[in-house]
């Protein structure tokens, strides 16, 4: 940026240079120092010394005068030869420095002309340097944020990894404990392979007393493992493509050993009608069926079957009904007070869905809402025989925007939608009455989900999905907790 100033005052010093020269020089190279004009009296003209000619022939002469009527002087004047000859050398000095100067001022404009895209580029200059300062700052400044930003978001998750360190640890001690469960396995095994060559070689009692012992033992390692916090759900798997774009399907989680049964129930209204197949692969694979008619048309998608019983919403009511499938009778009606219905507080998607009933690891919950409440989600917990209420959560999530819910491990899941992007992004912990907001992807393979129920039995999320059945499995992080087997 030096340069072009340097430039700019020896530009300025010249100019001045030039200018006090020719304002010293050029009159008297010219002969206008020492001219003196004055009016003499008569009408003539003075001349004294100097460029102006005394040469009678180089003057103006007075040829004759008159006065006309008006008493005006009227005279006749002789102009001077227009002969240069005794000034030729001084004209030629003339021109030849008139000339010089032309060219020093075009020689001036030039310069002046450089100087000014000179002054241009600087100043240009010095702004892109002033923005170029300014970026370096702002990235200086956002280089610092983003550092700050980086660690606290690793500290963040450093204090929030740091309590599982002793939870990794009983994983360490579990596992060994499972490969003492699988050695103690394998030489029972060996023992009863042992004992169909020769019954009565070893101690029936002693060996029944270490089945049962191992039984145990597992047994209460699964109970440890039953519950966790949800933390991931798989891809969906396609069941079934049948029904109308909503419906609930769903198997027994308390269903006894060999029975794979499962239910369908077309539509969400003004429907009685409940399909049982033998098994899944019955379902997957053939439409032989058993129908039961219900008593009552059910509402919405939240019905679930539990224990051999089937749980529904009456259509346009808040009473909820059990239904024993095997008896076909109506074990108990109850009212569930103050629970909005018919499409009072429904899902997202609308379609009756105010009450839904679910089931997990600790038995049965309906899920609605009140006017008490706003409008948020309730959640209660329900005695699955005489459905009475056993324990009510209120929280602050309202129903209308919540895309499906479902329950596992007492906690409370709910979709931030029901059709295109879907993540789970909120749960309620009902044994610690706490709330958190999480983000759990979740694909919703045919952009219309209406009913979304977890089996604690299969570990999985059964859903329907614009007329697909579909099948989730969860991920879940077990808490172990700390007792000894």
């Amino acid at each position: 940026m030096s340069v072009p100033l340097l430039k700019i005052g020896v530009v300025l010093s010249t100019m001045a240079m030039i200018t006090n020269w020719m304002s010293q020089t050029l009159p008297s190279l010219v002969g206008l120092n020492t001219t003196r004009l004055s009016a003499a009296s008569g009408g003539t003209l003075d001349r004294s010394t100097g460029v102006l000619p005394t040469n009678p022939e180089e003057s103006w002469q007075v040829y004759s005068s008159a006065q006309d009527s008006e008493g005006r002087c009227i005279c006749t004047v002789v102009a001077p030869q227009q002969t240069m000859c005794s000034r030729d050398a001084r004209t030629k000095q003339l021109r030849q420095l008139l000339e010089k100067v032309q060219n020093m001022s075009q020689s001036i404009e030039v310069l002046d002309r450089r100087t000014q895209r000179d002054l241009q580029y600087v100043e240009k200059m010095e702004n892109q340097m002033k923005g170029l300062e300014s970026k370096f700052k702002q990235v200086e400044e956002s280089h610092k944020q983003h550092l700050a930003r980086q660690f606290k978001a690793i500290k963040a998750k450093m204090d929030e990894l740091r309590p599982l360190i002793p939870v990794l640890e009983e994983y360490k001690a579990d596992a060994k404990l499972v490969l003492q469960f699988k050695e103690e396995a394998q030489n029972l095994t060996s023992v009863l392979n042992e004992l169909q060559e020769e019954i009565g070689a070893y101690d029936y009692d002693e060996l029944q007393s270490r089945v049962s012992n191992l039984e145990e033992r597992l047994r209460a390692c699964m109970q440890k493992l039953a519950c966790g916090k949800l933390t991931g759900i798989s891809d969906p798997v396609t069941i079934k493509t049948s029904g109308s774009r909503f419906g609930s399907w769903m198997t027994d989680p308390l269903a006894p050993e060999g029975d794979n049964r499962v239910w369908y129930m077309d539509g969400y209204h003004n429907n009685r009608f409940v399909r049982e197949y033998k098994s899944m692969v019955d379902f997957m694979n053939t439409d032989n069926f058993t129908s039961h008619r219900l008593p009552h048309p059910w509402s919405g998608t939240g019905q679930v079957v539990y224990n051999g019983s089937i749980y529904f919403n009456k259509f346009q009511s808040h009473i909820i009904i059990r239904f024993d499938l095997r008896t076909e009778t109506i074990l108990k009606t109850r009212s569930l007070d103050y629970a909005g219905y018919n499409n009072m507080y429904h899902y997202a998607w609308g379609g009756h869905s105010d009450i839904d009933l679910m089931v997990d690891e600790n038995g049965l919950w309906a899920v609605y809402a009140t006017n008490q409440n706003a409008g948020n989600i309730v959640i209660s917990k329900l005695d699955p025989v005489s459905l009475q209420i056993l324990q009510t959560w209120n929280t602050s999530y309202p129903k209308r925007s919540a895309g499906e819910a479902f329950i596992i491990c007492g906690t409370l899941y709910v979709t931030n939608g029901y059709s295109g992007g879907t993540k789970v992004h909120y749960a309620y912990q009902t044994n610690a009455s706490t709330y958190e907001y999480i983000d759990i992807p979740f694909q919703n393979k045919y952009s219309h989900i209406s009913m979304l129920d977890y089996n604690p039995k299969d570990r999985a999320l059964y859903a329907w999905n614009n007329g697909h059945q579909t099948l989730y499995n969860v991920t879940l992080f077990h808490v172990i907790r700390s007792d000894e087997l």
